[in-house]
């Protein structure tokens, strides 16, 4: 019996357990592509598009992925489902096998499955492990496989490169289940002990598992669109469609360099929660109450959600000396400039908070220059951060501007920018941001999987709610509505 769940959990077991028996041994996961990293459908609406366009045509116009049922290799079963005139079957069908390996095809229209790169870059994170490419693909495409890839690849930061691309010698659509036994041969020449084949078709599967007698490869079967008979699967491997970064992730495994920050610590349940977490930063958005005697823990200011009635305030320094208490790092949101500062400043002095556990941030409009310069100048060694959305734009479009403009905020004494995680363009920003050597703060993650995709991204630090049910962590809420998870411990 094939088991059906929890593939990527097996996966993230299996690695733990070949990493603890042979913690010398380069590890490798095998990928097959198409069908398991590439989801070929794609493909075949944009070469079925493409005769529409070259013809005048709109036989294939309102055809959607959810309509593709069937395999690339099996297009002519899917054409005799379609409305069009039955005399051109022939040559749509003509028309497809002629350009679906075409260069063009390739460049532009093959897509991964939602999660297999951040798997991909899972594994290429860890140490001493690689991924490999194996598969049924000719070696006349090489170039064009790699280079489309790659292409894919980059907004996940991951790469992949020639030496751990084993493809068919045999050409196209021969031998399939040889090659695949030969290039995990091949990679096991190489030196590296291969602990994972994923693979969509199942008599590949088999034929991996003929030479495999040890059970050392884990057999994992991407139930996608597939070929051969599933009763070709063998007994031991295991079965899923969905590449679940929360069953492959766990916390103790995270990068320690990333710093990991838990927004909206404003009330006491949020306070309780987080000191005893296992997450260093907590952040808080202070501002001064009506009558500007105290400084407060609250994110509306009073313009945007009035005074509530019997709304009690939660001090600033109150909260302080629990997080002093407790040993834990300091991120302020300041939400008003001059006065607000100065106290702020002042209750941090009382208490001999060390520079090093401190960090600020302001919008630009609201801290100007005056309010960074005063808070580099009274803590030198904390993190002074803005977020710099507005800027994408210009950081996009007109780079060397907006490095002029991110030069001047440094001058400041802004060491840190932060980039909201739904920002359009976050990924390309984050390169360049990257390439300009300038630390980033990942802002506004909204739930576990977005938490643990941005942390593949490797940016100086992130900031969330910290919503992890999963992970027993219960934290504030999506954003601004004041929200938390009701629970109970048993």
């Amino acid at each position: 019996m094939v088991k059906e769940k929890n593939w990527m959990k097996q996966l993230s077991l299996h690695y733990q357990k070949c990493r603890d028996l042979y913690p010398a041994d380069r590890l490798m996961a095998v990928f097959d592509i198409d069908g398991t990293i590439l989801d070929m459908r794609y493909m075949m609406l944009y070469v079925l598009r493409s005769y529409d366009q070259r013809h005048q045509t709109d036989f294939f116009k309102h055809l959607t992925i959810e309509d593709v049922t069937v395999h690339e290799n099996q297009m002519a079963d899917l054409l005799k489902t379609l409305v069009f005139p039955p005399t051109l079957r022939d040559e749509v069908m003509a028309w497809y096998v002629e350009r679906r390996w075409s260069s063009h095809a390739i460049r532009e229209s093959h897509r991964p499955f939602e999660g297999v790169m951040e798997v991909i870059r899972w594994f290429q994170m860890q140490p001493n492990t690689d991924v490999g490419l194996n598969t049924g693909r000719p070696e006349t495409i090489r170039s064009d496989t790699l280079r489309s890839l790659n292409s894919l690849g980059n907004h996940y930061k991951v790469s992949f490169v020639n030496e751990l691309l084993y493809m068919n010698s045999y050409g196209w659509d021969k031998s399939v289940h040889h090659s695949k036994q030969e290039g995990i041969r091949y990679f096991q020449n190489r030196g590296y002990r291969v602990f994972g084949f994923i693979d969509n078709e199942p008599e590949n599967l088999l034929a991996v598992s003929e030479c495999n007698p040890d059970g050392d490869v884990l057999l994992l079967h991407a139930n996608t669109i597939f070929e051969s008979k599933r009763k070709r699967l063998p007994s031991n491997s295991i079965s899923g469609k969905t590449y679940d970064l929360t069953e492959l992730i766990h916390e103790k495994t995270l990068p320690r360099h990333v710093q990991f920050v838990w927004h909206g610590v404003n009330d006491e349940v949020n306070l309780r929660q987080f000191v005893t977490s296992n997450v260093q930063w907590g952040e808080f958005d202070v501002r001064l109450d009506p009558m500007n005697a105290h400084v407060i823990l609250r994110h509306d200011s009073f313009e945007t959600t009035p005074l509530q009635e019997e709304e009690q305030f939660f001090l600033f320094e109150d909260a302080l000396d629990s997080l002093l208490q407790f040993g834990k790092s300091i991120k302020l949101d300041l939400k008003e400039p001059g006065f607000l500062i100065e106290n702020v400043l002042t209750l941090l002095r009382r208490r001999h908070v060390r520079s090093s556990d401190l960090w600020f941030n302001g919008q630009v409009d609201v801290l100007k220059q005056e309010g960074f310069r005063d808070l580099a100048s009274a803590f030198p060694e904390a993190v002074i951060q803005c977020p710099i959305d507005f800027l994408t734009p210009m950081i996009i479009g007109v780079p060397e501007k907006a490095k002029e403009t991110l030069a001047l905020f440094h001058e400041w004494g802004v060491n840190r920018f932060s980039v909201g995680w739904e920002t359009p363009g976050m990924h390309k920003l984050l390169n360049q941001l990257d390439e300009w050597n300038f630390d980033v703060n990942i802002y506004n993650v909204p739930d576990l999987e977005s938490f643990l995709k941005a942390v593949l991204l490797q940016p100086k630090s992130i900031t969330a709610d910290f919503n992890f049910p999963k992970w027993h962590y219960f934290g504030r809420g999506s954003g601004q509505n004041w929200e938390h998870y009701e629970y109970s411990i048993r």
